[in-house]
């Protein structure tokens, strides 16, 4: 259903409009007495456009503060479930399988198949952010160029309608012996003195203020739009990581996704003393650390960083002490501590490969307990990485691995040489005596050689460590972005919370003196001001009696 929108000053106006753009004459109910509607002024918008093509349907659908709050509360919602149980980033060499059905049952297993277990890293939750930031845009744009058109555009003289109209009004005649024009300039003079722009156009006048203040709602827009490209662009590879790492003590390791490498150089707990605990802790007989510190180097990989066969290239760029709140930080990448366990484990060994006939011996070669090499060459032999279980075990007749911890390594070689078969001879290998001892190589399938032997003559060369450290490593590059937003976000919210946009429209005619106000809040404050002004000009008249259409005769 469409109106007429050409008004009885002759102006035509765009469909959609209900209020003259030239005079401001109500052109839906001219003849109502209701109190106008001044959002946007009147101004027609882009969403009410007759016969929309399917772009001019895109665009009402996002412009819809509705959809737009329906959106919203879909995210919250979104957000909410995906903090039901920890997300797998959170994890510590874990299967995330495995760690949601023994910890959380059914429930846990619904949840990872469901693909929860990273909400917030998912397309579908991306795309709600994606679809906030678009519903941003599209409602600011469809309301924000109509509001400039009509501030910008704003008529001195306005339609008796209008006037009489508006939340703040007034009908009275002018004090006796008054020139029309001279009130005129005086009431401007007195509005000027209340920070007032004032305009004036015989005996009709306009005055407002604070017109920024109307722009703070878009302020707000923008800062919120600058705020979700941030989160956004943490999506971008090389832009954001939230890692958590364990690392041995004297143990070097290469962080995700980096050309970097961290060593844990060397970990130190202090406890408290027993002087320092309430009873209530003496008593329970509990450990409290007071600080524990990881003495860190950073490097940074310069050649073979993909190469499991070779050794990569080291350079040290940073060291630092990281301490609780005080990270490691270099170029935007940090490393939090994090946690510590106390874990006495071996790192690495140097083992003999030697002749248990002859007793000689072919050389020693380097053995990490994490991150082996697919081959090593010792002597005439070399031996080719096969099985690597770093908690060793039997099930079933076979060699597994009961967890991803160096807690009883063990090693699968396929050793060819001089006097071994071609296709190679497999050897296991204990670097710990206690784990040689357990498990008897009888036990595993297949026949072991017993040609060659693998030990460690002495304790040269063997590394232990005696901590664990937990280090949550961060790179967050949009998260100047992200602040940015959130000042400007802040300045839009003062803006509109702190200022009014207060207008003042007068016609004075034959001595008659009609008066219409409008303001976005704080209504109370801008009727005292509107009659403190009258006042100075000759006509008493109560802040009260000038709300919904206050006559004074």
């Amino acid at each position: 259903m469409f109106y007429n929108t050409k008004c009885d000053c002759g102006h035509q106006n765009p469909t959609g409009t209900t209020l003259c753009e030239s005079c401001g004459n109500p052109l839906i109910d001219a003849d109502g007495r209701d109190i106008l509607e001044m959002r946007y002024d009147g101004m027609a918008r882009r969403s009410q456009k007759s016969n929309p093509s399917l772009l001019d349907k895109v665009w009402n659908f996002f412009s819809s503060v509705k959809i737009a709050v329906w959106i919203i509360v879909f995210t919250l919602l979104a957000s909410a479930v995906g903090t039901i149980y920890p997300q797998e980033n959170t994890f510590l060499d874990m299967d995330p399988a495995q760690y949601y059905a023994d910890n959380y049952g059914t429930l846990g297993k619904i949840y990872y198949a469901l693909g929860l277990s990273h909400t917030f890293s998912s397309w579908w939750f991306i795309t709600l952010l994606f679809m906030i930031g678009t519903s941003l845009v599209i409602c600011s744009l469809d309301r924000v160029l109509p509001l400039y058109r009509a501030l910008s555009k704003q008529q001195i003289r306005k339609h008796m309608n209008f006037l009489t109209r508006q939340n703040l009004t007034l009908t009275t005649e002018l004090p006796a012996g008054s020139d029309e024009a001279g009130w005129t300039s005086k009431m401007g003079d007195v509005l000027k003195k209340k920070h007032y722009r004032v305009h004036t156009d015989g005996s009709a006048l306009l005055a407002e203020k604070y017109r920024f203040s109307r722009w703070g709602p878009y302020i707000n827009h923008i800062g919120l739009i600058i705020f979700l490209i941030g989160v956004l662009m943490r999506s971008i590879p090389g832009w954001h990581m939230d890692q958590y790492m364990g690392i041995l003590e004297g143990e070097t390791k290469p962080i995700p996704h980096t050309s970097y490498y961290i060593k844990n150089e060397k970990f130190t707990l202090t406890l408290y003393d027993d002087n320092e605990l309430p009873e209530s802790i003496k008593e329970k007989g509990q450990i409290v650390p007071k600080t524990y510190e990881t003495q860190a180097v950073l490097y940074h990989c310069t050649a073979n960083c993909d190469d499991r066969a070779e050794e990569p290239v080291l350079e040290e760029v940073h060291r630092s002490d990281i301490l609780v709140n005080h990270p490691l930080d270099y170029k935007g990448l940090q490393a939090y501590q994090f946690n510590y366990k106390v874990s006495p484990l071996l790192i690495s060994v140097k083992p003999t490969l030697s002749n248990p006939a002859t007793g000689e011996s072919y050389g020693s070669f380097d053995l990490p307990m994490t991150n082996p090499k697919d081959e090593y060459q010792v002597g005439p032999y070399k031996l080719k990485l096969k099985g690597y279980y770093p908690e060793f075990g039997i099930e079933n007749g076979h060699p597994i691995s009961k967890s991803n911890e160096p807690n009883a390594p063990a090693f699968i070689f396929s050793i060819t040489g001089p006097g071994l078969a071609d296709k190679g001879e497999p050897y296991m290998y204990f670097p710990r005596q206690i784990d040689q001892e357990t498990f008897s190589q009888d036990t595993i399938n297949g026949e072991m050689s017993k040609k060659l032997k693998i030990a460690v003559g002495s304790m040269e060369g063997v590394k232990f460590a005696n901590y664990t450290t937990y280090l949550n490593i961060r790179v967050d590059k949009a998260m100047p972005y992200i602040w940015v937003g959130a000042a400007i976000f802040m300045i839009g919210v003062i803006m509109g919370f702190y200022w009014q946009h207060r207008r003042i429209w007068i016609r004075i005619d034959d001595g008659r003196l009609t008066l219409g106000g409008h303001t976005n809040k704080n209504w109370f404050g801008f009727r005292s001001e509107v009659a403190a002004a009258l006042k100075k000009n000759e006509i008493e008249i109560s802040p009260k009696s000038l709300a919904n259409g206050g006559t004074q005769r």
